[in-house]
């Protein structure tokens, strides 16, 4: 969601701030105070071509920011990008230089505008007469469509994904194959090498060392075993001595007195530690000098074990990964012919279950669509639009057309006229019908999840500009109330010039045009109910309020709740 748009030396806006809230968000004003400013502010911020000329007269550059709520696909987005997320908000600003230069930031980080617009379909979708046909594109049209009929693409996805791993290794398998045969060499003398070095663990040389410091301590070692066996055990007032003294009374106490039957249990526990602890010091003792030259054979096997990591990883387990990739490959180029047999029929299969379940989406994308044109078609018509409207699935089954989400091209097909074809919605709808025509497959796709009992997963600010252009009376109703059920779901921004939309408004917002200084500027400023009723008297009568307008504009507030 929207929190909040800013700008500063934008155009003829000196500096505006605009607080949006959840639902139903509306913008009016006088003709040419300068509405749709504000719009082309956010789409620049959503990673929209910049101009010098939106600099302020007399100004050094411009500034426009945002802050959005975090999703997980924009937290995800900038994880991707080094960027470090700011608590559960995305904070967008873009600054644009009179030169012509400009700067981006997000959550007050540098970036670009590749970043930015990555994130625009996370974040929110501009429905404007210059940003529609751009947004709505095919890609955009099968989503909306999958929407609608609760299509999942998972299957096809996971085949899409077999397939084209498998591909892939005949690809590489395929290609270059002098260079492999050349490599096959290299290869085999690193894996030979490894496999000689007959490493017995990951973490050998951290043995090795605990050992050659034990080794290297021997004499040291070799006084504190004895020493300790001479307390233990030898000496005449050893620890053994002394607690079997007192063990031999504490067990005459206790074939007296039941109280002491666990104290003499605890002392013949501390003796057979006693005597265990010395046994394993004695053992110790005798074992070190056992070997005299295993320091040397330890400090030799170190410092060829310390080659390998210095050629092939920082660590053993590395080493030990790389040997056996370097043996995958060479058996790889070995055994090629074999394995190009293998993968062949392996692709075979893997193509056949991609066609499979390809053929499975595209049947249920042709269901919907037959359910997605009768409904959007009838949405699009109580807009003041009589129309014929169609979406088309085609297959296109060769494999260059592949891909995760199958190999169906989904296109929205409209006649505004009767008795014409139909034509591409680029071709055929100018900005305020295409605007219409999103607002009623927008509505559709909502009203559908909810009748599948579950919210679609809709970008959440969707924002529409001259909307009601060529509608009035009850087209204008229709459409404001259109609006309404789409903000239930998802925050909405709309520009109006009709006082039949303005009414359903959760947030109403005033754009006014001022003079100060001798320079106009153009503010904006969030109504309450009692301004509400003026402005909306305003649009239905002019600049002269009349006790009619405010009645009617009364009427029009109370009917929309």
């Amino acid at each position: 969601m929207l929190l909040e748009l800013r700008a500063e030396n934008y155009a003829v806006i000196d500096r505006a701030v605009a607080t949006f809230g959840a639902g139903l968000n509306l913008l009016t004003g006088e003709t040419g105070a300068g509405k749709s400013i504000l719009i082309d502010a956010l789409a620049l911020l959503l990673g929209g071509k910049a101009s010098a000329d939106v600099v302020r007269h007399g100004e050094e550059k411009a500034v426009v920011g945002c802050v959005f709520e975090m999703t997980p696909g924009a937290a995800a987005i900038l994880e991707e990008n080094g960027i470090d997320c700011e608590g559960d908000e995305v904070l967008l600003r873009r600054e644009i230089m009179a030169s012509g230069k400009g700067r981006v930031f997000v959550n007050n980080q540098p970036a670009t505008v590749g970043v930015l617009r990555q994130l625009a379909p996370e974040l929110a979708l501009v429905h404007s007469q210059g940003e529609t046909l751009n947004s709505f594109d095919q890609a955009q049209q099968r989503i909306l469509l999958d929407r609608f009929g609760g299509i999942a693409t998972d299957a096809v996805g996971e085949a899409f994904g077999v397939w084209k791993a498998t591909t892939d290794k005949l690809e590489e398998l395929q290609s270059a194959e002098q260079d492999r045969l050349r490599m096959a060499d290299l290869w085999r003398f690193q894996s030979k090498e490894i496999e000689q070095a007959g490493l017995s663990a990951e973490d050998e040389d951290a043995q090795l060392e605990a050992e050659k410091r034990v080794l290297g301590n021997a004499e040291k070692l070799h006084t504190a075993a004895m020493s300790a066996h001479e307390l233990l055990y030898e000496s005449e007032n050893s620890a053994e001595s002394a607690l079997g003294a007192a063990l031999k009374h504490v067990e005459e106490l206790a074939r007296y007195d039941a109280r002491f039957v666990e104290p003499a249990q605890q002392l013949a526990a501390a003796k057979a530690a006693v005597e265990d602890v010395d046994a394993e010091v004695r053992d110790f003792a005798d074992n070190i000098h056992a070997a005299p030259g295993r320091l040397e054979e330890i400090e030799d096997r170190l410092a060829a074990l310390d080659r390998l990591k210095r050629k092939y990883g920082q660590t053993l387990a590395e080493v030990m990964a790389f040997g056996a990739e370097a043996a995958r490959r060479l058996a790889e180029v070995e055994n090629r012919d074999a394995l190009l047999v293998e993968l062949k029929a392996k692709e075979g299969k893997d193509a056949a279950a991609y066609e499979a379940a390809a053929a499975r989406l595209t049947a249920g994308r042709s269901e919907a669509a037959k359910k997605l044109e009768k409904l959007a078609e009838a949405q699009i018509n109580d807009l003041a639009m009589s129309t014929r409207f169609e979406v088309r699935v085609t297959a296109e089954k060769g494999q260059q057309n592949w891909t995760a989400h199958g190999w169906d091209v989904v296109e929205c097909l409209i006649a505004t006229n009767a008795g014409e074809p139909l034509k591409p919605l680029h071709e055929i709808a100018s900005g305020g019908e295409m605007s219409r025509v999103m607002l009623a497959l927008k509505v559709t796709v909502e009203e559908s999840a909810v009748g599948r009992k579950k919210k679609a997963v809709l970008p959440r600010t969707l924002v529409f500009d001259e909307i009601d252009i060529g509608i009035g009376g009850r087209a204008a109703e229709a459409v404001g109330r259109k609006l309404k059920t789409l903000s239930k779901g998802q925050q909405v921004l709309c520009i109006t010039h009709l006082p039949q939309i303005a009414a359903f408004g959760d947030q109403h917002f005033l754009i006014e045009k001022t003079e100060k200084k001798g320079r106009t500027q153009t503010g904006v400023r969030r109504m309450e109910d009692a301004e509400r009723k003026q402005e909306i008297a305003r649009m239905l009568s002019g600049a002269k309020l009349t006790e009619t307008s405010l009645k009617h504009a009364e009427h029009l507030l109370e009917s929309s709740r």
